[in-house]
């Protein structure tokens, strides 16, 4: 791809606004309608005064709780939702899977949708012809083809739209939420065509709520707070922050924090014979505080670089600054994108550890090998809560706190060390 093509603007939106009318009643509707000066709604307001640019060949993430604006971003850039105000200019060829099989007709088959759906999209009769064995092939739903839409099981019918929505080679592919339609074999096929795209530099909008297919796709990432956009940039920045979106420990606009986090003054503590992150990612409501963390042999002596055959032990120190009922300990390993590859906390080894009291200190050790293929990693500790209302609570969070290394004495395919034996066995032949 040229340098002049990665910098092409295919999608530049400058001072967007949709704003939708909420009516208390059904009458109140006709009402505005018959006499337009009375006014009978108020303003919800679902996307304010956005501007973005996105670039060719970019896959740009899209992050947001529910509410946020994604979808009715995704819509307006499609063209299915007309803007309040602002404006909005696309360049090239748009495929969305945002609303599969928006375009279909129930009363029609299968293979007379591949035609509508294509004529929707703008293809030529040709373009069409050219395409419609590779759809069928894809949505691979047999006779069914033949039959009309109405009839389809659920997952024949999103099988059938995603075929149509990805085989027309678009500039710009609009993805929500919808790489894991149909079984774990057609799972599959999408992301190898979702991959194919990225190679061939299309540009893609991503919508989804797994952080790990960001991290692992996307090359920017915006983040959506009640219609507004509150972030854009780095991929793994804009995952941590959406993260502690979720979790409600976001700092607010203009705030600053409450308590300032307490450092640990200590110079014999155990983090201080590792490799400590300076960029360490740490929030919380300090309710309770890591203070310490480290990496120890069986024989509780320090180890700086893991075998990943031996057994080694986590230690993290936590401080309790209020009472907090069975709290929940964490461990995490990521790698150095983002990404992680392993963990445990007391709540998925079904351990409760009861009630802690203000001034309390508790060492918790996570005992194990890490069966993990030879690379540098990051190692984070957490203590988090369940409240009253059913909610996580993040107590303190000490994410990518150590830059860890592991070691094998043999090679390892994928993210994980097998311990595998493999027996050979010829067959003996029978001789007459």
């Amino acid at each position: 791809m040229s340098k002049n093509n990665q910098e092409e603007n295919v999608v530049e939106i400058k001072d967007l606004v949709k704003k939708y009318k909420m009516y208390n009643r059904k009458k109140d509707r006709l009402v505005e309608t018959i006499f337009p000066k009375i006014n009978r709604h108020k303003d919800f307001t679902a996307i304010d005064h956005l501007d973005l640019t996105i670039k060719k060949g970019e896959v740009l993430g899209i992050l947001g709780k529910n509410g946020a604006g994604k979808s009715t971003l995704l819509k307006m850039i499609t063209g299915v939702v007309v803007p309040t105000s602002g404006t909005l200019e696309i360049k090239g060829k748009i495929s969305s899977l945002l609303e599969l099989g928006a375009a279909f007709n129930s009363e029609l088959t299968g293979e007379e949708n591949i035609y509508q759906h294509g004529q929707v999209m703008g293809l030529t009769q040709e373009e069409i012809e050219n395409t419609k064995q590779q759809v069928i092939d894809f949505a691979d739903i047999g006779d069914h083809l033949y039959q009309p839409v109405k009839t389809y099981s659920s997952g024949m019918f999103a099988r059938l739209a995603f075929a149509c929505a990805i085989n027309v080679d678009p500039d710009i592919l609009i993805v929500d939420e919808v790489l894991s339609v149909g079984d774990m074999a057609f799972q599959l096929k999408c992301f190898k065509k979702f991959q194919e795209f990225k190679e061939k530099g299309k540009t893609i909008l991503f919508v989804t709520h797994s952080v790990a297919d960001i991290l692992k796709n996307c090359t920017r990432v915006i983040i959506l707070e009640n219609g507004s956009k509150t972030f854009e940039g780095e991929v793994k920045e804009g995952v941590e922050l959406y993260k502690k979106i979720i979790t409600g420990n976001a700092p607010k606009k203009g705030a600053t924090q409450a308590k300032d986090f307490v450092k640990n003054e200590e110079k014999d503590t155990w983090k201080s014979h590792f490799n400590e992150n300076p960029n360490i990612i740490e929030y919380g409501n300090l309710k309770a505080e890591v203070i310490d963390y480290g990496i120890f042999d069986e024989n509780h002596n320090f180890l700086n670089i893991i075998d990943n055959e031996k057994p080694v032990i986590l230690k993290s120190k936590i401080k309790f600054n209020e009472e907090v009922d069975n709290p929940i300990f964490t461990m995490t390993i990521k790698d150095f994108n983002g990404i992680e590859v392993a963990g445990t906390n007391t709540m998925i080894e079904k351990i409760y550890p009861g009630k802690f009291k203000k001034g309390d200190v508790v060492e918790v050790e996570f005992n194990q090998k890490l069966p993990l293929a030879p690379n540098k990693y990051t190692l984070s500790f957490s203590c988090t809560h369940i409240n009253a209302n059913g909610d996580l609570e993040v107590l303190n969070r000490k994410y990518e706190a150590l830059l860890i290394e592991i070691i094998s004495n043999k090679e390892c395919v994928g993210l994980a060390k097998l311990d595998t034996k493999i027996t050979i066995k010829k067959e003996e032949k029978n001789e007459k």
